[in-house]
This record gives C-alpha cells, structure tokens and sequence, in this order.
C-alpha cells in the first residue's frame, strides 16, 4: 500500500484497503477557524442537539485566522461564536485573538494595521499554526474546515480539507466515511539549485498536470530529493496539492520529520505519542513519474489559475502595481529570511505587503540578525508594509479594510497559494504565483523578474 492507504487502512481499523474503497475512519484532530467554525457549530446543534456535546474536546483545535483584523462586525462576531462554543464545551486547544475568554473581539481600526492587536494566545494561520503548535502528528488523520488542510500531510499523515457539513458530523462522533483515493508519486531527486525555492518545485509539478490534475488523488512526494527539503519546503509543497485538485499531499517520516515534531510537542504539551507510517516495497501508482530538482528554474503561475505555469525570466514584459508575502505557504519565518536577502540594501519599486504567518515568526524576524540589523528592519527600510498582525489577510480577499487587499484591478505577484479571479479581493486584478525570491526581485524591478539577477552570490 501507499502512504496514504495505510494511514486509511489503520484509521479505519483494517488491514488493507485499496483506491476507491469507502471506509469508515476515526479522526484524531479536526481543525476550524473563524470563516468555517460558526456554520460547523450550526450543523453540530442542529444534527446532534443544542445540548449536545463533542465527541472529544481534547481533538478540536480550533484557530481564528481568516478575517480578523477588520472593523467588519461580523468577522469580529465570528471570533465571540467560537470563543461561546468553546467555553460551553471545554475545548482545550483554542488560540483566541484575545486573552480575556469573557470578554468580546472588537479590531481597533484606529490603532493601523502594522502594530500588534492580539493576546499572547493567538496563533496566527491555521495551517502554520497547527504545525507549529504541536498538532501535526505523523500517523495520524487530520481533518480541517479549509482546503489548504493538506499543508500538514509534510509530516506523514492525511490531512484534508472538509466542508462544515462532514466537520459537524465529526465534531459529534469523531468518525468520518471516506473514499480511499489513488495515489500519484511524484518522486523528487537532486536538490534545489541557486535562486528556487520549494514554491517553484511545487508550481512545476502543478504546471506539469494541471490544476485538476490531482482530482481527487493522493499527491506522495519521496525520493532523495524530497529527503533533502526541509521542514518548510515540505510544508509550502503539501500546502499546494489542493491547486493540483489534490485530495492530500504526503511525505515520507523521516528524521526531519522527528525533530520537528517532538520539539513542537514538548514546547506545547500536545499529546505526545504517534506512530508514523512506512510505503509498502510494493506500491501501486495511478501516475508515477521522476522530477529532478536540479533542473528546476525560478517558476510563476500566471493567471487566472495555479496551472498556468511560467518561468520568470520569460515574463519580463508583465508590469505589476503590487507584491505580497504571506499565507501558510509563504508567510514563514524562511519565507521572509528568503525575501530579505534580496531586498536587503535596496528599496522596492511598487507598493509590497509582509504579513508574517504566526506571531512567532514575527517574533523570529525582530530577532534574526542581518549585518547588525533585524531581519524585520531590513524589509522595512527596503519599503516593504510589514504589520506584526499575523494572518490571512489578502490572501483569501476579506473585508474591504483588510491589509493588503486589491481593492481596484491591478497586477500583483505574491508568494500565497492560489490565483483564481477575485482570489485576493477585486474580480479584474491579476495574481502572479511565485517564490518568495521571485517576489522580492519583482518587487525591486515593478515587473516580473528572474531572482537570480538579483541575488547574492553569498
């Protein structure tokens, strides 16, 4: 069986299970946030009784992200439904905005967008957030109300995205009907060269097959090549098998994998035990096919989707009016260390957004030193907006005060996931997927451009 199939097969209680199959799985974590909490809630009382309660409180990680730096009243009610929900179920592992869980969550508009307005519970993007806190655990079945669930399946588990129906279900009796889906491997060799980035790596698959390529396929990435990225570039990989039509993107454990993990556990005392899964010798593959990381050049997904793949030296002649780096994909602490290299000393040519994904990282980038200077200081005084309020932010549009948000129709370049039209707020602008590298050259030169013109050598 492939990695996929036997985290099926153990979930499910049997001994082997086979693509196509539908079978009954236990779930050891189901993850909401503010956009898809409340509606779950609705369908838990609804189908289960207003009285009812979760099937394990100790299983629900629940994590406001999506829209809640914004005066929109009711992005910020979003925030209290979780917090009442919570309370009268005593939930553990909620990371509110606030610290006070009687009190109501209210952004300060006055108060700007740039400096911190949240309590030292909050935990920034879910997808970042649950890796970082303890709650990706190889072996295991996550599920989650967002489809970049499958960030997690970096850590050899099955992670996917759900809608509020199936996690209302969940939230009641822990347990979900799946269909066994087949596995394609996409096995990774040689290493990532000057100037690419795992963004590029990832957009060269997408372009490869599509972006429905993967409908309903099980993306498992291994190989020497897959063994040599790190924690991160894993995650920014996995992340993106859902603009491929991915039902998950996996990777094998390995020891990468293991220190990750136990440090996050013994920093936040989530439960400490897992048990990861091993490929089978013999593995059956709807598509198999070899990518030499070596040969991989600096890559952009043009729009109007993720399948629209380009190299960025060939797209010289796009103009664009903004950058932008942040999301689970490109807004880690690597991420922004990436960028300020190559911004570093210089000052950027169009309008540029930062938004860290997690409070951490912005607590890494204030202390991350760079020739004398904080790696947070160097993307400032390079003319990048960076705000401490981790988040969403554009990436998923939101609300017309959202920092960063395209309000009118321009060209932007952004190290996020996804460019469908209207991905990041108005209908008519155009998004250019790229690496953090390929942003932050971009974002010197006002039009698309290839890192390695811009890079150190050093």
């Amino acid at each position: 069986m492939t990695l996929t199939e036997k985290l099926l097969a153990r979930a499910g209680g049997k001994m082997r299970v086979a693509p196509g199959e539908n079978v009954w799985v236990q779930v050891d974590v189901l993850m909401t946030h503010d956009v898809c909490g409340p509606g779950t809630i609705g369908v838990f009382h609804r189908e289960f009784g207003r009285d009812a309660k979760v099937w394990d409180a100790s299983r629900i990680v629940i994590i406001p992200d999506h829209y809640i730096f914004t005066a929109d009243s009711r992005s910020n009610r979003n925030v209290d439904l979780l917090r009442e929900f919570v309370r009268e179920q005593g939930i553990r592992w909620f990371y509110d905005v606030i610290d006070d869980p009687k009190s109501v969550w209210k952004f300060d508009a006055a108060k700007g967008q740039l400096k911190r307005q949240y309590g030292d519970a909050f935990a920034g993007v879910c997808h970042t957030a649950l890796a970082a806190k303890g709650h990706t655990r190889p072996g295991e079945v996550l599920l989650g109300t967002d489809s970049h669930t499958c960030m997690a399946g970096a850590f050899n588990l099955f992670a996917t995205g759900i809608g509020n129906t199936d996690a209302g279900f969940v939230m009641g009796t822990g347990k979900l009907l799946l269909k066994v889906p087949e596995t394609m491997r996409f096995r990774l060799e040689g290493a990532l060269p000057f100037g690419v980035m795992a963004k590029d790596a990832i957009l060269h698959v997408i372009g490869e097959i599509g972006f429905d390529g993967a409908t309903y396929r099980a993306m498992q990435f291994d190989g020497e090549g897959a063994r040599s990225l790190s924690m991160d570039d894993r995650m920014t990989i996995a992340n993106m098998a859902i603009e491929a039509g991915g039902k998950n993107g996996i990777f094998e454990f390995d020891a990468k994998t293991k220190a990750y993990v136990d440090a996050r556990i013994r920093a936040n005392g989530t439960r400490a035990a897992y048990e990861p899964v091993e490929a089978d010798r013999e593995q059956k593959f709807v598509y198999d096919k070899t990518f030499d990381l070596s040969k991989i050049e600096p890559t952009v997904a043009k729009h109007p989707d993720p399948g629209q793949r380009a190299l960025a030296r060939d797209c010289g002649d796009i103009a664009l009016d903004r950058a932008y780096i942040g999301s689970c994909t490109g807004g880690k602490a690597s991420d922004f260390l990436a960028f300020a290299r190559v911004v570093k000393g210089k000052r950027v040519k169009i309008d540029t957004f930062g938004v860290p994904a997690t409070p951490e990282v912005v607590r890494e980038l204030q202390v991350f030193q760079m020739d004398g200077k904080s790696a947070w200081r160097v993307l400032e005084e390079a003319g990048v907006r960076m705000t401490e309020n981790a988040s969403c932010a554009a990436c998923l549009g939101g609300p017309e005060d959202t920092f960063g948000r395209l309000n009118r129709p321009m060209n932007c370049i952004t190290a996020t996931n996804r460019n469908f039209p209207g991905r990041m707020g108005h209908k008519d602008s155009k998004v250019y997927l790229a690496s953090p590298y390929t942003v932050a050259a971009s974002a010197l030169t006002g039009r698309i451009t290839d890192p390695r013109e811009h890079l150190p050598s050093s």
